[in-house]
């Protein structure tokens, strides 16, 4: 048997109860490992209070970092590797099973590489699909998020000039992950426009603040504009990525792993909590009283 976070209704940060579960067993090519940290995510909030109909998962959450206890026939890792991923089933649990480990790195944590896989797969596909070259602007909404933060060090990383709207109070962090940061809210535009006049080449929306209209009117094209929070995507002409797991791009994930183990990305963990703590966390979390990733410890 295996420890985990279960819930048998929608409902608030309440239902989450921990609780005794059969313990899973990897198939061919899988493996399971003994959990070391899971990763926290907005839309284990928005399945858990039945925002996501049909989203019923007996146990929440994906993103799992750990040990590997168990593995299946043709398994790409053994017994006793360190390696994190998308679990298949039931992240918040003291067992997991992975359909593609990856390795981690002796440098990065548990914690780490547990809270950087759902964003920071998230920021290289945005770039990815947009395509932005070395030598061009792209304008990232939310820079200060989780996934902002990533991509702005991924573009920096490749010589891609990075404006960055972003709140307040993260304007010296975001200028420091090698964005040109301005304040987001009322006269954004204006702001973009004084720090980048040369225009825009492209914007990834991470933030899902009602800013694609604008968006699109500053790169000049809907093509050059994608968002991964705005629900109004289509009334703009803008692609949204995120929702057909097709589309999404798990092979940065060993590259990212490198980049953080090389201490050339920065993954800021917000808040660590024990499992049996998952309500608190979900509370916490939609009380705004945390910054940064949230990750708990079975």
């Amino acid at each position: 048997m295996s420890t985990a976070i279960t819930y048998s209704e929608y409902g608030g940060p309440e239902v989450l109860t921990l609780s005794r579960v059969a313990l899973p067993e990897p198939g061919p090519g899988q493996v399971r490992i003994r959990v070391r940290a899971t990763a926290v995510n907005p839309i284990d909030l928005r399945i858990r209070a039945g925002m996501m109909q049909g989203v019923f998962p007996a146990v929440p959450g994906w993103d799992v970092a750990g040990v590997v206890d168990k593995a299946g026939e043709g398994a790409t890792a053994a017994v006793g590797d360190e390696v994190f991923g998308v679990a298949s089933a039931g992240g918040y649990s003291q067992y997991a099973v992975l359909d593609r480990p990856f390795a981690k790195p002796a440098e990065v944590s548990f914690e780490t590489a547990a809270a950087m896989i759902t964003v920071g797969e998230a920021a290289c596909r945005g770039i990815e699909h947009l395509g932005v070259q070395p030598g061009q602007t792209l304008l990232i909404h939310g820079a200060g998020g989780s996934v902002g933060g990533i991509a702005v060090q991924v573009a920096a990383a490749r010589g891609i000039t990075v404006v960055g709207t972003t709140a307040e109070r993260d304007i010296e962090r975001v200028n420091g992950l090698g964005a040109v940061a301005v304040p987001y809210g009322e006269g954004w535009v204006e702001r973009v426009r004084s720090v980048a006049p040369g225009g825009v080449d492209c914007v990834f929306d991470t933030s899902g603040t009602g800013v694609l209209a604008d968006s699109v009117a500053l790169a000049g094209d809907a093509g050059k504009v994608i968002t991964i929070a705005d629900p109004s995507f289509a009334r703009h002409g803008v692609r949204f990525t995120g929702m057909d797991p097709a589309d999404r791009s798990p092979e940065a994930l060993q590259q990212l792993a490198g980049l953080i183990a090389a201490g050339k990305l920065d993954v800021p963990v917000g808040h660590v909590y024990p499992l049996a703590e998952a309500a608190r966390a979900h509370a916490d979390i939609e009380a705004r009283r945390n910054l940064g990733k949230v990750v708990l410890l079975p």
